[in-house]
């Protein structure tokens, strides 16, 4: 690593303007494995990518992404098929992605493995040209998200009190999507609640349901809910509390490079990306990019290549 990183941050993760108390604490973590950490703070998520492509135009060998899992892959989406390396300082609620590559989650010790790790590639998935490092879904999650959002915006409401407001709302409501799936030629026609797409495989029948053993497989996941009311919708709940989701009777799963999901209606519509909601067109187009990205990871990671 040179002596100086672009670190960039995204202020509604509680940076402030300028950086604040949390850009303080970034440039000290850096500092301490003698390290400068120049710093950018984003308003969004597009001007977090804007900044990530600036930082590469300057000339910058890496780009850190401070945040949770929305920022890091916005900063990714910059870097993919650069080459150059990306390096992650988890500072989000759930940092799926960080959790997954064994990336320490304190500061101090994410900024060193910044400092001293080795460099990986891992696979990212796309849909309709939006890059996602995590999952990409459509149905009920983004239509929660969108209504925890307007919440937000509209009461000042906290984002995990309007998150459960926006839930019991969707589900009053539970609407259905028909989705025609076509994945490597195996085709499948579904009343669905929801479709999710994951980049690689998660693991859904162990303790650590909800994460992936590996990120360089080159494959995408689909999971797909059959036709189910809500108590069905209950029951996969519980089926992947228990860590039994995989066998849940109104589950699919199968994996692929690449899957088209259309709709019959509506042709528009909110399609999530690493909790990122943007409106799309169908048909979406899902592919795997495999080790698109180079990642910094702690170097007593065993099984990456």
């Amino acid at each position: 690593m040179s002596q100086t990183v672009e670190v960039i941050i995204n202020a509604a993760a509680g940076a402030g303007e300028g950086g604040g108390e949390q850009g303080r604490a970034v440039a000290e973590a850096f500092a301490a494995c003698g390290t400068v950490a120049r710093l950018s703070v984003a308003r969004d998520g597009g001007e977090v990518t804007e900044l990530a492509r600036r930082a590469l135009s300057n000339g910058a060998r890496a780009v850190v992404a401070g945040g949770g899992d929305g920022t890091i892959g916005s900063v990714a989406s910059a870097l993919v098929g650069t080459g150059r390396p990306l390096g992650v300082l988890p500072l989000g609620t759930l940092n799926h992605f960080a959790k997954d590559l064994r990336i320490p989650l304190g500061l101090a010790e994410a900024a060193r493995n910044v400092c001293e790790g080795r460099e990986v590639l891992v696979d990212v998935g796309e849909v309709n040209g939006r890059v996602f490092i995590n999952n990409s879904s459509l149905g009920l999650y983004p239509r929660i998200v969108r209504r925890r959002e307007k919440l937000q915006e509209r009461e000042g409401s906290g984002k995990w009190s309007a998150f459960l407001r926006a839930s019991l709302a969707v589900l009053r409501r539970y609407p259905f999507l028909h989705v025609r799936l076509d994945a490597d030629g195996r085709r499948v026609v579904r009343k669905t609640p929801f479709v999710f797409v994951g980049n690689n495989e998660y693991l859904m029948e162990s303790l650590q349901m909800g994460g992936r053993e590996r990120l360089d497989a080159g494959h995408l996941s689909l999971y797909v809910a059959h036709r189910t009311g809500r108590l069905g919708l209950l029951r996969l709940a519980l089926s992947a509390l228990v860590g039994r989701l995989g066998r849940a009777e109104d589950f699919d799963s199968l994996q692929a490079e690449e899957i088209w999901v259309e709709t019959r209606r509506p042709r528009r519509l909110p399609v999530a990306t690493d909790g990122e909601v943007t409106v799309m067109t169908t048909p979406l187009h899902f592919r795997v990019r495999p080790g698109a990205l180079r990642v910094i990871v702690p170097k007593e990671v065993p099984g990456d290549g």
